[in-house]
């Protein structure tokens, strides 16, 4: 029998007259629970990638969820429990002096194009996961794929594995880790350098996004690096671009209905982690493009952390803290949310505590009371650790809220009118900062690239989007925003003088905007099995 007979022996007959996604797609919405959902797309990953990314594509509103916030975070507490082959590639601590010879054992070699590292210090809001992590960079690189169109086998998802704090992990004996406590900072400082150079020495072409580092070590290896390496950390630059551009559209709605200009807005932090304080940074560009100094910037812009309102005469401040810390504030401290908001006043105000309903009804409502339209963007990771739920936001605003959200929420009926919500999804911007930064060959990520793509994003949604009130446009849309921002960021670098890829720069931008879009990875498109 030859090999074509007996291959063809093991499909059932009249497969080919049925729709074998349909099928795969049933088999999918028949699992109980987001995290058998998630085991299932990483089977089918495995066994017919191009199926998998020809799905993703088709159903983004419904996979996204899965591979991503808010279900990965399940993936990752349980991944020790749910480990099934490799996926991506770990670099211990033990491998420290021979992190070169691990990084070449990756198939890809010198043709792989990005990488997502974490060492799972701090993964959403559950906090040191050690080596479980692992999950939050195949899921951001799958992102990637469905929202740039970046080739699959130019991915490199790393774990560092430099041991966990957590003691239940240590105590597993699933476990899949190193069992050792983190490293001091000098031994973190040392591997991190010769990952780092490593990196490029094999990988010359990768751009490297950070991802999930504890709060210091986030700021301080993106402050390390970012000169000396194409890098950049998705949860301090690119969280930041998006709510930028999220909050470019709200802060002109708002504007025209309360009839103030743009530079009266006051915004107020509460949560002053990475993600806090980078967001905040990103947003002095919101100012900044109004005309208004850095300096002036800076005195509409309010943190608050789990201490209360962050003034500069405070002890023990962390050093990521005083940048935004308050000089003009001499009162009692100001520990209570509602007392914060009544001295500051503020026309916005955003979470990323990831503190469960931390903008309870009183809070709401003062917000609503002081502005025509108040804009709230409760941004923690997932929907059980989100400030508030937009249902309840609709309601104790009676719908005057601009809201954003990280994690997504289904429309809401109040008074007979249907509400959409926005999320702030760095979905919208990472893949296109990196499609840029690979276009282009930038050197480094510059804050022009990031701010760029911020407004490139703003400035994307459709008449009919606009019409409907948001402030992001639809997620369905995501390859030809991924595009339009892949453009912003190229040419931004080009300005910067740290692209490589000179050829661009003598395309106009509807030439270099067709190129972007024909560089996108398609799946092929078939509805069987492979053999």
């Amino acid at each position: 029998m030859s090999l074509a007979i007996h291959n063809a022996a093991r499909i059932p007959p009249y497969l080919f007259n049925t729709d074998h996604a349909q099928r795969v797609l049933a088999q999918l919405r028949s699992k109980h629970n987001g995290l058998e959902k998630y085991i299932y797309l990483n089977g089918l990953k495995e066994r017919d990638p191009n199926l998998f990314y020809e799905l993703l594509l088709a159903n983004m509103l419904e996979m996204v969820p899965i591979l991503y916030t808010p279900t990965v975070g399940d993936a990752c507490s349980n991944y020790s429990h749910i480990w099934r082959r490799p996926e991506g590639l770990y670099v211990t601590i033990e491998n420290k002096g021979h992190i070169r010879e691990v990084l070449r054992t990756w198939p890809a070699g010198q043709a792989a194009r990005i990488a997502v590292v974490t060492d799972g210090s701090r993964i959403l809001g559950l906090g040191d996961l050690g080596a479980n992590g692992l999950p939050i960079s195949i899921g951001k690189l799958d992102l990637y794929v469905a929202g740039a169109g970046i080739k699959p086998t130019t991915t490199l998802p790393i774990c560092l594995d430099l041991g966990t704090n957590t003691q239940r992990f240590l105590e597993d004996p699933l476990y899949i880790g190193v069992r050792r406590k983190r490293p001091a900072t000098a031994e973190m400082d040392e591997f991190m350098h010769e990952f780092m150079e490593a990196m490029r020495e094999v990988f010359p072409q990768l751009l490297v996004q950070f991802e999930d580092f504890s709060t210091d070590n986030a700021f301080r290896y993106l402050d390390l690096f970012r000169n000396q390496y194409r890098v950049f950390n998705d949860d301090i630059q690119g969280t930041g671009s998006v709510i930028l551009s999220g909050f470019l559209n709200a802060a002109r709605i708002a504007s025209e209905a309360a009839g103030t200009p743009l530079t009266e807005h006051r915004i107020l932090f509460f949560g002053a982690g990475s993600a806090g304080i980078g967001v905040a940074k990103q947003l002095l560009s919101f100012f900044t493009l109004q005309g208004m100094s850095v300096e002036e910037a800076k005195k509409r812009i309010y943190t608050v952390d789990s201490k209360g309102l962050i003034t500069a005469d405070r002890k023990g401040l962390q050093e990521h803290k005083i940048f935004f810390a308050r000089t003009d504030y001499q009162g009692p401290p100001l520990t209570n949310l509602v007392d914060v908001i009544n001295y500051v006043k503020p026309t916005a105000l955003l979470g990323l505590s990831t503190v469960r309903n931390a903008f309870p009804e009183e809070v709401v409502r003062l917000m609503a009371s002081l502005n025509t339209r108040p804009i709230i963007f409760p941004l923690s990771n997932p929907v059980s650790l989100c400030e508030v739920d937009y249902a309840d936001a609709i309601k104790w605003t009676n719908g005057s809220v601009i809201f954003a959200s990280g994690s997504p929420y289904k429309p809401v009926e109040y008074e007979g009118k249907t509400y959409e919500p926005g999320q702030g999804n760095n979905m919208y911007v990472f893949p296109g900062i990196g499609m840029g930064a690979i276009l282009s060959k930038a050197r480094h990520v510059t804050d022009s690239m990031v701010e760029q793509a911020s407004i490139a994003l703003a400035s994307s949604l459709t008449p009919e989007e606009k019409a409907a009130g948001l402030v992001y446009p639809r997620l369905v849309r995501i390859r030809d925003i991924s595009a339009q921002v892949a453009l912003a960021v190229i040419r931004a670098a080009q300005k910067d003088n740290v692209d490589e890829n000179s050829l661009f720069r003598n395309l106009s931008d509807d030439a270099l905007l067709e190129y972007i879009k024909a560089k996108q990875w398609q799946p092929a498109s078939s509805h069987l099995p492979r053999l």
